[in-house]
């Protein structure tokens, strides 16, 4: 046997099938194009990372103020005003008056106000007088003098004495005889008569000087005050 013989019907029997099949079509695979997502623009012109850190920070500025504790606002205390002190009182329980250290006097009869000096060691008041001389009239022992304190000086004063006195002199071992007069003397609403040995004490701080003798009964003294009295008036 032809070995073409043999190979015919298998040549015969493939062309059969290849006459059956049809070709295939070949299909185009459209891939759509990627479309890039863009985030839309804001109003305001940022972006949209602009916008993420926007609020990342706002998230975060909360944050701190939940976690820091607010200071409480105290309210203002407005400082009480402070009472007005008490006036001291100018006379005691029993209706004396209170002196001071010093205090101003008005000599009534000789209408001369001044200040004055109050002296517990002193028993007698004395009172500065310059230009003093002795006379007599109807029998009875006078003085006439001026007062003088930090020059100024009084018109002439006459006034009848009460009785003559000796005083030791602290800078000497003599005594010195000296006239005691009679006045009325004003401090405060009291009115009173009171002697005065008259002397110069023109070197001295104050022209009037209240001893014992005036106040022993009338008046209680507190040395650590001054002027306690009201100055009297001139009329």
């Amino acid at each position: 046997m032809k070995p073409w013989k043999a190979i015919l019907p298998i040549m015969l029997s493939g062309g059969l099938v290849a006459c059956s099949s049809t070709p295939t079509e070949e299909t185009e695979v459209q891939t759509k194009p990627q479309v890039e997502e863009t985030q839309p623009e804001r109003v305001d012109g940022s972006d949209s990372s602009t916008v993420a850190e926007d609020k990342l920070m706002i998230e975060s500025e909360k944050e701190i103020e939940q976690t820091t504790p607010k200071k409480e606002v105290e309210p203002e205390v407005k400082p009480e005003p402070k009472p007005e002190p008490r006036p001291l009182p100018k006379k005691t329980v029993e209706g004396k008056l209170i002196l001071g250290e010093q205090e101003y006097v008005r000599l009534a009869d000789l209408k001369i106000t001044t200040k004055s000096r109050i002296d517990t060691g002193a028993t007698t008041s004395s009172l500065s007088a310059v230009d003093i001389v002795p006379f007599e009239r109807d029998g009875k022992d006078w003085v006439k003098f001026k007062i003088k304190h930090d020059g100024v000086e009084s018109k002439e004063i006459n006034l009848p004495v009460e009785r003559w006195v000796k005083v030791k002199q602290s800078s000497s071992d003599g005594t010195d005889k000296r006239a005691v007069v009679s006045t009325v003397i004003q401090i405060g609403d009291m009115r009173e008569k009171t002697e005065f040995t008259l002397a110069d004490r023109t070197h001295l701080k104050y022209p009037v000087l209240l001893g014992r003798s005036f106040f022993r009964d009338v008046a209680v003294v507190d040395v650590s005050r001054k002027y306690v009295q009201p100055k009297p008036s001139s009329k």
